[in-house]
């Protein structure tokens, strides 16, 4: 009898649902390579920017700890909150990219009205539309399912509004950004099933868009210098020539953290944009590796978090881990194909390791919804009463 009380008293335990390990060893790893690649690449060009040698890092470790402050902030906002807000995704996702157009609001860097001066710091307001357009796009896709079924009209809504942000983004300019969250949409839209005879029209209506965008001078420059950087390697060509050496020089091992040539005053944006050519160089193609297959990891788990939420019948939870998990992996992709040589020069960042606040707090704050998402589904699932066996003496 005293065997069969114990038994029940195991089993009748509460069980409290816990993070899930994986996103967090995989996010947590990519940071850490993060702050120790911004560290190696700012302190050597500190000086330049008249700025003590510990300035980056530091700064990096402060845009951790806000983007980890507002993943804890979670705890008391559930998605069921955030799914009522999402129906002014939209128009937020427009508000905040329009920002930088108000006179001694928008503050400009090489040409480009992409941040906002919030006297403290610069936000890039692109990286908060990433996310807003996700929570609509999530909403919107939730309340239309079978989307093969449906019309036309209904696969073009998310689209037209994708493309709505990305002619705001090329008025700044931002090309880089546009096709990413174009990406990102179509890509929600594809997983919610839309119709491929949709999906084609819709990609051949588009090519003359993107040819007219790609012909403007300093883009389609950025194209012929991408066929042939070494045809201009001291103007044009530079960044990406630089990069492909500093990639070069890394072979398998690399040259050792700290030992990297190109980053020193070579190869310019060194810790933000070109940062991934720096590891190549210093850790050479087993750090490659190791970096790819922590984002395969990374995204892996988050779609799978988003199937998991289908399974039990939350599909803006599944829609919005969707999301997530094509933003991180897709830009990923252009920042270390850019790095590599194998797309044109875009001002991108490598989620998670890049030097870049706006781009750390959101991402960070993004992977912090699908872990919330993942917390939920697992608490549900805890809740569910469990069947009581009967163990024999």
């Amino acid at each position: 009898m005293s065997t069969r009380r114990q038994a029940h008293r195991w089993k009748d335990a509460p069980r409290r649902a816990g993070l899930d390990p994986v996103l967090l060893i995989t996010a947590s790893s990519l940071l850490a390579i993060g702050v120790v690649m911004v560290a190696s690449t700012s302190i050597a060009i500190a000086e330049s920017y008249s700025v003590t040698v510990w300035h980056f890092v530091i700064r990096h470790l402060i845009y951790v700890l806000l983007g980890v402050g507002l993943t804890i902030g979670l705890r008391v906002v559930g998605t069921r909150q955030i799914e009522r807000l999402a129906p002014f995704g939209l128009v937020a996702a427009i508000a905040v990219l329009l920002l930088p157009f108000i006179p001694g609001l928008g503050h400009e860097v090489n040409g480009s009205t992409r941040w906002i001066n919030l006297g403290v710091a610069r936000f890039q307001v692109v990286e908060a539309a990433k996310l807003l357009i996700i929570v609509f796009i999530a909403l919107y896709l939730a309340r239309r399912p079978e989307l093969d079924r449906r019309g036309f009209g209904d696969t073009l809504k998310p689209l037209l509004a994708a493309g709505l942000l990305g002619v705001i983004l090329l008025k700044q300019p931002d090309m880089g950004s546009a096709v990413v969250i174009v990406a990102i949409v179509g890509g929600m839209v594809w997983l919610a099933g839309a119709a491929w005879r949709h999906l084609f029209v819709l990609g051949l209506t588009s090519l003359p868009l993107i040819t007219v965008a790609a012909l403007e001078p300093y883009r389609l420059q950025r194209v012929m210098t991408f066929v042939d950087p070494w045809a201009d390697p001291f103007n044009a060509g530079f960044q990406l020539t630089q990069a492909l050496i500093a990639v070069g020089r890394g072979q398998i091992t690399g040259v050792g953290l700290g030992s990297s040539v190109q980053k020193l005053y070579y190869l310019p944006e060194a810790h933000t944009d070109f940062i991934f050519a720096v590891l190549a160089e210093e850790f050479g193609l087993l750090g490659i590796a190791l970096v790819l297959v922590l984002f395969g990891l990374l995204v892996g788990r988050i779609l799978q978090v988003g199937l998991r939420a289908q399974a039990m019948d939350r599909p803006f939870q599944a829609f919005l881990c969707w999301g997530v998990g094509l933003w991180i992996g897709i830009q990923a992709l252009v920042s270390i194909g850019v790095n590599l040589g194998l797309l044109p020069t875009k001002g991108l960042t490598l989620p998670l390791i890049s030097a870049g606040g706006s781009s750390l707090i959101m991402t960070i704050l993004g992977i912090g919804l699908v872990i919330r998402v993942q917390w939920e589904l697992q608490r549900e699932t805890l809740s569910r009463p469990r069947r009581r066996e009967q163990w024999a003496v």
